[in-house]
């Protein structure tokens, strides 16, 4: 797939301004601040339904102006789509696609796929286990509605029941009350876990070649699934999952959470069999991260018979020579975005100038 037209109108520092990219390599240079990461945004949103820089939609609407909106045309392998969002001045946004209003983020999911890398992507490696169960629930939930499905009702009932067990002392005896959310977490969950494994299963294999590609074949990549449940599918993990759950009963009481479940499982990351999680190199979390990124995309191409939009937000300023052009290799036969302050690659690009808001292409 590939994003033809961009119309952005009051959004971050875009008054109003129009966007034509092509089915390889765009790049988007700029000043620092002059509004090149706006444009990612402004995309992920209209794949996402939310921004990966901020949980405050109102921020992304030009200072003093009361709405913002984004209209974007996709064409993919046998059809095209216009996707137009609004977002309003109290952060509520409304979703328009090919005509048709869209009220659930679920609906929009298969309209248009992306891939998104920044800096802040390194954390995905160093730092807390929710930023690598982000990165897994983002990559998957854009290839499978039931995942996406399970997830949110997952989600829900441990909000429900968190809420219980903040009040469990004040209640008294919430075992009853606790059996039913539990059953509906082991459920749902089941699903998680099981779809989490054979996601990973295939990640491991497309992101350990790229890893292999980007280090110059120097340190192998392998990664795998955290999780303290057994079972091959979801119907054998669902009673083991229960068990599990209500064997952290007393201790969830006492601390007022949930403590057993997909919501406290992780991503184990290795290079050359030593723990990245702890042991990587700031360079090494770079080559790490991109590889997870590149082999989303991969996974993307084959489940869904369509390449996702590859965004890449100032990823060359920290590579050598060598591994950047690796990198612009490693992008050939997907559309991509890339931001930088200035670019040299001497392969074929559509190059466009920010400054200010404003766009011009060469």
């Amino acid at each position: 797939m590939k994003i033809t037209d961009l119309h952005l109108e009051n959004f971050r520092n875009y008054k109003a301004e129009d966007f034509t990219f092509e089915g390889g390599l765009n790049v988007i240079c700029g000043e620092n601040g002059a509004g090149k990461t706006n444009v990612l945004e402004s995309v992920y949103l209209m794949s996402l339904f939310n921004s990966p820089r901020t949980t405050k939609d109102k921020d992304l609407i030009f200072f003093g102006e009361e709405k913002a909106r984004i209209k974007l045309q996709v064409e993919k392998r046998f059809r095209k789509h216009t996707l137009i969002l609004q977002i309003e001045g109290n952060g509520k946004k409304k979703v328009v696609v090919d005509g048709i209003p869209v009220k659930r983020a679920a609906e929009l999911i298969g309209v248009l796929g992306v891939v998104f890398f920044s800096p802040d992507e390194m954390k995905l490696v160093k730092e807390s286990p929710a930023e690598r169960r982000r990165f897994l629930d983002v990559g998957i939930s854009q290839q499978q509605r039931a995942y996406f499905a399970a997830l949110s009702r997952y989600n829900k009932i441990l909000k429900q029941k968190n809420n219980l067990l903040k009040d469990a002392y004040r209640l008294g005896n919430i075992d009853d009350m606790l059996s039913v959310w539990d059953a509906q977490l082991a459920e749902y969950g089941a699903v998680i876990i099981d779809r989490r494994r054979k996601y990973i299963e295939k990640l491991n294999a497309a992101a350990a070649g790229f890893h292999t590609v980007i280090s110059g074949e120097k340190e192998k990549l392998a990664i795998s699934y955290e999780c303290p449940v057994g079972g091959e599918t979801a119907v054998e993990i669902k009673p083991l999952l229960l068990e599990k759950i209500e064997q952290s009963r007393e201790k969830d009481i006492s601390l007022g959470f949930g403590t057993v479940g997909p919501h406290r499982d992780d991503l184990a990351i290795e290079v050359n069999g030593l723990d990245s999680r702890k042991f990587a190199s700031q360079g090494q979390q770079r080559t790490i991260a991109l590889a997870l990124k590149l082999g989303e995309a991969e996974m993307y191409r084959k489940e869904s018979a369509e390449t996702p939009v590859l965004l890449l937000d100032d990823v060359l300023s920290e590579l050598d020579a060598d591994r950047q052009s690796k990198l612009i290799e490693l992008t050939r036969g997907m559309q991509t975005l890339l931001t930088c302050t200035e670019f040299r690659e001497e392969c074929f690009a559509n190059i466009i100038r920010i400054s200010a808001g404003r766009a011009v292409r060469e």
